[in-house]
């Protein structure tokens, strides 16, 4: 229980099904770290508040540990080489589906569940489940989900994977929760409330660079590549440059080995379109299909269907998406969906933009440069 209305409502419904519910609040984050930017306390009285009201016990875990070795460590060394992680991905598979949950079974718990948007189906022997999507597609967070694998969905719940926020909310305001009008969550905890270039600077060092142009004209500064993304226009500090239109600027590729940032006006540029991607793991929920494979992707969080030909490719693989992206952004992670069924992804390594390059060309391992 996190001390948000998704999981205040999942823990009030299984305890209407007859289920014998115990809370649990993860602290996955030191909030003694000297920020004081975390909510943790206010969301663990929250949590508090609710469980008294449904008539459970609630305890409280630390897994700030195991979060900082498989979590926050990964978060750093990737944007310190210019990429953009998803740590909620990655906390999902290591952290509440790994740690949270080999604690609970070690306390007796035949399952946990969490208040994500999502679904799975327990096939085979019921050792193993399909992921699937939630039905309200507005609020589906199989994409966050794709990593964690089908024997241990098999031992998740998901009350609230055929429910639409709305009557979620109707539900805890019914009830009495005090989380039934509470905000929901948005970014990483442990940023709180901070200018996300701020908390970077904390950790990392700052390395300021020039931005260029495609052609290699010098158009302005940065204070590190680390704080820009693909396709980013906000936050450029460019404009109003003589012999330039007056079209806005947006990030279309990083130059690691310069420490150069490349920028192009106009947000329709055939520069922050890309044709494919290459990854060189994914995690399938259930075990590998046969490829090449027909299906349809998401290269990042909300984005609509996109249909694709998945195959293998040298160490990885090769995704060739029907119609060119926008915005494909190294670090983030593709998954794959076939119907109402999510069956895995992985980390975008790099991009091309046409058809070059033969299905089994190699690609970079990890660590490696692309």
């Amino acid at each position: 229980m996190s001390g948000g209305v998704d999981s205040s409502v999942a823990a009030l419904l299984l305890k209407q099904q007859g289920y014998r519910v115990e809370g649990l609040f993860m602290k996955n984050w030191d909030e003694a770290d000297g920020t004081e930017h975390c909510t943790i306390m206010e969301d663990l009285a929250d949590a508090q508040a609710v469980a008294g009201r449904i008539g459970i016990p609630l305890y409280t875990a630390s897994f700030s540990g195991e979060y900082w070795d498989r979590v926050f460590e990964h978060f750093l060394a990737e944007y310190s080489a210019g990429r953009t992680p998803n740590p909620d991905i990655l906390c999902n598979k290591e952290i509440k589906f790994r740690a949270f949950l080999d604690h609970a079974v070690t306390l007796g718990a035949d399952y946990i569940a969490t208040g994500h948007y999502a679904r799975r189906r327990v096939i085979g022997d019921g050792s193993q489940a399909q992921l699937l999507r939630g039905l309200d597609g507005n609020k589906d967070q199989s994409y966050f989900l794709h990593a964690v694998a089908g024997e241990r969905l098999a031992r998740t719940l998901f009350p609230l994977g055929d429910m639409d926020k709305a009557e979620v909310r109707r539900i805890a305001e019914d009830a009495g929760l005090v989380t039934h009008d509470k905000k929901d969550s948005t970014g990483i905890c442990f940023i709180g409330e901070r200018r996300f270039s701020d908390f970077l600077k904390t950790y990392l060092p700052a390395q300021p660079g020039n931005i260029e142009t495609p052609d290699g004209d010098v158009i302005g500064r940065h204070q590190g590549l680390m704080y820009h993304t693909i396709g980013q226009r906000q936050g450029l500090g460019i404009g109003g440059l003589s012999g330039y239109s007056t079209e806005p600027w947006y990030v279309a590729d990083k130059d690691l080995d310069r420490n150069v940032l490349v920028a192009v006006q106009g947000g329709q540029h055939p520069l922050l379109y890309r044709q494919g991607l290459y990854t060189w793991h994914i995690d399938w929920v259930t075990g590998a299909p046969e490829l090449p494979l027909r299906c349809v992707a998401k290269n990042r969080y909300r984005q609509p269907d996109q249909s694709c030909t998945l195959e293998a490719a040298g160490d990885g693989y090769r995704v060739l998406f029907d119609e060119p992206q926008r915005a494909v952004t190294p670090g983030q992670s593709v998954v794959f969906y076939q119907g109402e069924v999510c069956l895995g992804g992985g980390v975008i390594e790099r991009t091309f933009m046409d058809e070059a390059g033969s299905p089994g060309e190699s690609i970079p391992m990890q660590g490696q440069s692309a």
